[in-house]
């Protein structure tokens, strides 16, 4: 399949609209803190906790530490962990697919420790607990 030119500067011109809401000029890991830091072409740092991001939880120091940058300024990568993000959606606070943040915000969800919440399974828990399941007979 062959890309007109017309496509070519199409693309291109998309792109630049996307750097000028801001790129990465560089990134690193900060070990104390256990933060990555982006530095934007606008001066303005940008910093997350690395257990927040999709692929990057898990990770040792020194692999979060090795972090490239794209030379659109658009997108991370860490090659040793194989783990991408792209810069736009950081900036709007989306730290991996949807599917991995759905995860994460239902796992956090089913995590939170509310009086209501307490007394809820506490109640059902006097009842015998959660009803078992039982196969359907065809």
């Amino acid at each position: 399949m062959a890309i007109t030119e017309a496509e070519l500067r199409q693309a291109e011109d998309r792109m630049a609209a996307v750097r000028d809401g801001g790129h990465a000029v560089s990134a690193r890991y900060d070990r104390h803190r256990k933060r990555v830091i982006v530095a934007l072409d606008t001066g303005v740092e940008v910093t997350f906790p690395s257990q927040l991001a999709e692929g990057l939880s898990d990770a040792s120091p020194d692999d979060l530490a090795d972090i490239e940058v794209s030379p659109a300024g658009l997108g991370l990568h860490w090659p040793k962990l194989d783990a991408d993000l792209y810069v736009p959606a950081l900036l709007q606070g989306v730290l991996g697919s949807k599917t991995w943040m759905a995860r994460q915000l239902g796992a956090e969800g089913g995590r939170s420790r509310t009086h209501a919440k307490a007394a809820a399974a506490r109640e059902n828990g006097r009842k015998g607990g959660r009803p078992k399941k039982v196969a359907a007979t065809a």
